[in-house]
């Protein structure tokens, strides 16, 4: 690839989805769907253009060391990373959820330091020490809603859309973290030495997003 060819780290499933009609608003579409190509780079109908496809945990990753000029990842995400080497021009509004805290419906009482099952460690580290509140933190990478049924913890942080997930397995969300929407962060070298075409790229998706909230 050229100096000259910018390559944009995107996620499969929600976040692709919704942030292609933003792409499209700059003038930018892929000619392979991702659903059906194997391909882990993507040409668009722009030559100089190149969408990469990696797990949503590995973009910010990408972006800070360079091998990506830009990419949308979740703040719940970035702020787990750290967000070194990076600039988060915007907030993209797409993928909204709620980063909680949940809890068992009939919650059995909790004797010494309460335990919190989540692959958000440090997020959650930090709502926690906010409160002035030490926690025991069990790191897990899926299915938490389990963690509480089978004794493994008192409660979760996990990301929350509809809470059907955490209705479905008896728990109910007891605090919210934050809220949580998909952000466009850019590699800072990249911002220096591609900074006209990145600078265009922003702005024309940044219209987009302002387009978005006027919607009825």
């Amino acid at each position: 690839m050229s100096d000259s060819t910018l390559r944009i780290a995107l996620s499969k499933g929600r976040i692709f989805d919704e942030t292609l009609p933003l792409l499209a608003h700059a003038g930018i579409t892929p000619l392979d769907d991702p659903g059906k190509s194997r391909k882990l780079i993507l040409d668009t109908n722009l030559p100089q253009v190149k969408l990469v496809i990696i797990r949503a945990s590995d973009v910010p990753t990408y972006v800070e060391y360079g091998a990506a000029d830009l990419g949308v990842a979740g703040k719940d995400v970035l702020l787990e990373h750290g967000g070194e080497g990076l600039y988060e021009p915007l907030d993209l509004e797409i993928a909204r959820c709620r980063l909680m805290v949940a809890g068992p419906v009939d919650e059995r009482p909790i004797h010494g330091r309460l335990k919190i099952a989540t692959k958000f460690v440090h997020s959650t580290r930090r709502y926690y020490a906010s409160l002035g509140q030490q926690v025991e933190i069990i790191k897990l990478y899926g299915s938490m809603e389990l963690a509480p049924l089978v004794g493994l913890s008192d409660r979760i942080v996990d990301l929350v859309e509809s809470g059907n997930t955490l209705k479905a397995n008896g728990l109910i969300p007891l605090e919210t973290i934050m809220d949580i929407s998909s952000r466009l962060v850019v590699n800072k070298a990249s911002m220096k030495m591609k900074h006209q075409a990145i600078k265009a790229l922003i702005s024309k998706i940044g219209e987009a997003v302002s387009r978005k909230k006027k919607e009825p």
